[in-house]
């Protein structure tokens, strides 16, 4: 068994070849370009048996060679994955079951019969591939380039295989995010958190890829800094891969919580006080501003237009060809990767980093909660949409951490908090200030809201 390494990032066919003549390439190249076609069959049951196991099963022709490969899945964000792999030379194109066996097979397909495996898709793509090779901190760094062009094929279905996958042979994986981020800045790379079996069984049943990353696994005494490192990387793998479902179906409600992932990334970098400092962030929070400023307002006024609705996949796809999404992602994941929030912070902000994430948290909703100040906007609520980026603070640790806080109604804060959001961004008029108001009342009203407020 190898552990796999890789990221894989969208590209366009016009920009492949821009991206092979790149000067990050050309100075870390050992050796000549190659050129290969792979020829890849799919097999699972009828039923999809592995692929709801998280399994890819294999068969690849490479020239004269053929390899039987089993794939597990295993942690991918931000387009950066690790997965078991196993690999067999075989002699024919027949599937050889006995290499199936409990070394690498899935305990969860223990009872499967599998005499039931047949092929269901392809994927078949020419590869232009070549090594790289680096000092980094003193330690080589080896890196396979592939450049990848095909189809993938399913019944009567197809769609277009193109992408940049770099794996990592030797080093640190962060030296993949550092290259892509390099490469990214000339050309327009999408981070792209979708394998292409998955791709595969995603045009069989387009609700069979998640737009969901693994959510954060939060406890009431881990230390803050690694709460906040948990749901960072779940909003970034979310908004990775709900830009790559909206880029492939055209659903409204994925492009609305696309940008609701990075509204929260945003509210979530201008969080931690003094264990996150400001400085430490700056570049990344300016780059969120610009695609929030970017987005925000087109998708507030096509919410109730269902022309400027049918309209937004041809403006998300000229995003698609600008390389400040890219540029984002993968500095943001670089940032994460190296915890660069924790690098000249006091020593008052290490003891905030290092607090419980409950200790922590419930003072920091309380600070929130007084600074909304909402006997003030029940007054003035025509003023509430300078605190849209306080709420969204709240928001966001309340979405990702109430069940921590102990709070008596946190359920229905949370919800009346993202009404009174929704109601601060509406244009104003003698509807909204009322509705705003009322909401605000509302939330004077909650047990939870009273409990921040002692």
């Amino acid at each position: 068994m190898a552990k796999e390494t890789e990221i894989k990032l969208r590209i366009s066919p016009e920009n492949l070849p821009m991206l092979r003549e790149h000067a990050s390439l050309a100075a870390r190249g050992v050796g000549e370009w190659q050129t290969r076609e792979l020829l890849n069959r799919y097999y699972d049951t009828t039923d999809f048996a592995l692929a709801n196991s998280q399994v890819a099963l294999r068969i690849r022709r490479d020239g004269e060679q053929l390899i039987q490969t089993l794939k597990s899945k295993g942690a991918s964000v931000a387009g950066l994955s690790e997965r078991n792999e196993w690999d067999w030379y075989l002699d024919s194109d027949a599937l050889q079951l006995e290499h199936l066996d409990d070394s690498c097979w899935p305990e969860s397909l223990h009872s499967l019969d599998k005499q039931q495996l047949k092929v269901v898709f392809s994927t078949d793509f020419k590869r232009q591939f070549a090594q790289l090779s680096w000092l980094r901190a003193g330690v080589e760094t080896v890196v396979e380039v592939a450049l990848d062009q095909g189809l993938v094929i399913a019944d009567q279905q197809q769609e277009e295989i193109c992408e940049v996958e770099l794996e990592l042979r030797a080093g640190d994986p962060a030296a993949l995010l550092e290259l892509a981020l390099e490469l990214s800045a000339d050309v327009a790379l999408m981070p792209c958190d979708i394998s292409k079996a998955e791709r595969g069984y995603r045009l069989f049943d387009a609700n069979s890829y998640s737009v969901h990353a693994t959510p954060a696994e939060l406890s009431a005494e881990m230390p803050l800094d690694d709460a906040f490192a948990a749901i960072a990387w779940q909003l970034l793998g979310n908004s990775q891969r709900l830009a790559e479902q909206y880029r492939f179906n055209g659903h409204w409600k994925l492009l609305e919580q696309w940008l609701q992932q990075l509204v929260s990334l945003r509210a979530l970098l201008a969080s931690l006080g003094q264990s996150a400092p400001r400085t430490s962030s700056n570049a990344l929070r300016a780059q969120l501003d610009v695609l929030i400023d970017a987005w925000r307002a087109p998708i507030l006024t096509a919410t109730d237009d269902q022309d400027a609705r049918t309209a937004m996949p041809v403006q998300f796809a000229a995003e698609l060809t600008e390389t400040r999404w890219g540029q984002l992602s993968l500095a943001l994941a670089l940032w994460l990767q190296d915890k660069a929030w924790q690098t000249k912070r006091t020593p008052r902000g290490a003891r905030q980093g290092a607090a419980t994430l409950q200790n922590w948290l419930l003072q920091f909703l309380q600070d929130e909660a007084q600074g909304l100040q909402v006997h003030r906007y029940m007054r003035q609520p025509e003023d509430l949409a300078e605190q849209a980026p306080r709420i969204e603070r709240l928001l966001t640790w309340l979405q990702a951490a109430r069940q921590i806080t102990e709070l008596v109604d946190s359920d229905r804060l949370f919800g009346s908090l993202r009404e009174l959001h929704a109601i601060a961004l509406q244009p104003l008029d003698a509807e909204a200030l009322v509705l705003r108001r009322e909401q605000l009342g509302t939330i004077l009203t909650l047990t939870a809201w009273k409990q921040l407020m002692r």
